[in-house]
């Protein structure tokens, strides 16, 4: 065996190589739904508010439209503001066919479970930006629906004296 040939295969075998081959899975199989692109972690920005997407538990995301347009928010009211003002500049926000995915609030650690936020059930819960809700997927004593949690966003800050 040549010198070249046994370091190839001593660095194979190696703990190194199979860190480094365990991380080539990553990215690919993360969990997330068909058709949602990944959000970076830290480093994607919620196009509402401009603040870094940390928080998976509350993190959301929205694709659709002709040109399969991807919005990302680090909170559900995020979503909800967007959907208000933007309706006009993008009318296939409101299309069925549009996607927007809501993390369930009870994910634990880096694994996150992707809802409908549509069809999610809405807690009272401390969320990034402060709209104070987070998913749920069945309903629980004091969630409200999506359409509910949108109305109460858009009110409290669009007056927030009341």
């Amino acid at each position: 065996m040549k010198r070249r040939e046994f370091l190839g295969s001593a660095f194979a075998l190696s703990p190194i190589a199979a860190a480094l081959a365990s991380l080539g899975g990553c990215g690919n199989d993360e969990g997330w739904p068909e058709g949602m692109q990944p959000i970076k972690w830290d480093r994607d920005t919620c196009v509402v508010c401009n603040m870094g997407i940390s928080d998976r538990r509350f993190a959301g995301e929205l694709r659709g439209g002709p040109k399969n347009n991807v919005f990302k928010f680090d909170d559900p009211g995020c979503i909800a503001l967007f959907l208000h003002d933007k309706a006009e500049k993008y009318p296939w926000i409101r299309d069925p066919a549009t996607k927007i995915w809501v993390a369930d609030v009870t994910s634990q650690g880096n694994a996150v479970r992707w809802l409908d936020a549509r069809t999610a059930h809405y807690i009272a819960k401390y969320s990034p930006m402060g709209y104070n809700y987070g998913a749920v997927a069945h309903p629980q004593a004091g969630s409200v629906d999506f359409a509910t949690m949108s109305e109460h966003v858009v009110a409290k800050v669009r007056n927030p004296q009341k």
